[in-house]
């Protein structure tokens, strides 16, 4: 299954609960204020955001007016074509992704969006690209948070690096580092405590974490991902201006797009954050983590 497939499967839920509800009235239909209020609810439920839906609304009121032969049907290409263009953020890494040996990565961001489920999906996808992956298990206050790393790290094949429950992270990390350096491997991932954007001392620890890794390397590490849950909507903007602000964030990854009726929140992260989107989660199985691609995912949003 190709990357559009799998997209618009993933986002089937956004599509029938708001924008694929609107494909029975778009046939035939003349495009008035009435319709477009319709699309503008639509689209304010996917999550699009007010500012980005305003915009969007706009876009197809001006083309009406300038081209009064476009009709209903044209409606969804009209979308399609904005939703990319306003979707193209910062380049990602892509190609550059392992450029140094080895690549260190932390991921961040509040409990129960995803990090170690990305940890392990990340492992497996550099493993395909031959590359030894280690997971290092910096969430050190609950036991059960090592035991997942362990089973995310035997599916993915990663080696993974651990101490006893309640070791300081920042210590894990700097230990890690050391391991992947003798062991000679491509990539560590560091997979950190979830934890509130707002707690100052818990943020602080991130920090030391970064620290600990700079000793060895000012330009370490080399990516921080901070994960968002496409279930939270925009009530993850919040989280991630306050993690961007505390931990250096350097790209994002969304996660839970398969289980999200607001898949249109990709749009409002981008515009307000300015940060790439490095990375998206379809899926529960060790592949289903897909590179970002605007264009496949405008498609996919509104294509029926």
């Amino acid at each position: 299954m190709g990357l559009f497939e799998k997209l618009k499967t993933g986002l089937a839920r956004t599509r029938e609960l708001t924008v694929g509800k609107l494909s029975n009235f778009f046939s035939g239909r003349k495009i008035d204020e009435d319709l477009l209020e319709e699309l503008e609810e639509a689209l304010l439920e996917a999550d699009v955001g007010v500012d980005s839906v305003d915009q969007l609304i706009e876009t197809v009121r001006e083309r009406v007016k300038l081209d009064k032969s476009v009709s209903s049907t044209q409606i969804g290409e009209i979308l399609r074509t904005e939703l990319s263009t306003m979707m193209i953020g910062p380049d990602s890494l892509g190609a550059n992704r392992l450029a140094k040996k080895p690549w260190v990565i932390i991921l961040v961001g509040v409990n129960g969006s995803g990090k170690t489920t990305t940890a392990g999906k990340l492992a497996y996808k550099f493993a395909k690209e031959g590359k030894k992956t280690a997971i290092a298990a910096a969430d050190t206050f609950r036991a059960a948070a090592i035991e997942q790393v362990e089973v995310w790290a035997k599916r993915s094949g990663a080696r993974i690096i651990k101490q006893a429950t309640g070791a300081d992270p920042a210590s894990v990390t700097f230990d890690a580092y050391q391991s992947v350096l003798a062991h000679e491997e491509d990539v560590l991932i560091v997979d950190t405590a979830g934890r509130l954007q707002d707690k100052h001392n818990l943020m602080q620890e991130l920090s030391k974490i970064t620290n600990v890794l700079k000793r060895f390397d000012p330009d370490l590490p080399n990516e921080v991902l901070l994960i968002l849950d496409a279930i939270t909507g925009q009530n993850g903007l919040s989280q991630a201006h306050g993690f961007t602000k505390a931990a250096g964030v350097t790209g994002l990854v969304v996660t839970k797009l398969d289980g999200s009726a607001k898949g249109g929140v990709i749009i409002p992260i981008l515009r307000e954050l300015k940060l790439p989107i490095e990375f998206i989660g379809i899926g529960e199985s060790v592949n289903d983590i897909y590179p970002f691609e605007a264009k496949a995912y405008a498609d996919a949003l509104l294509t029926n």
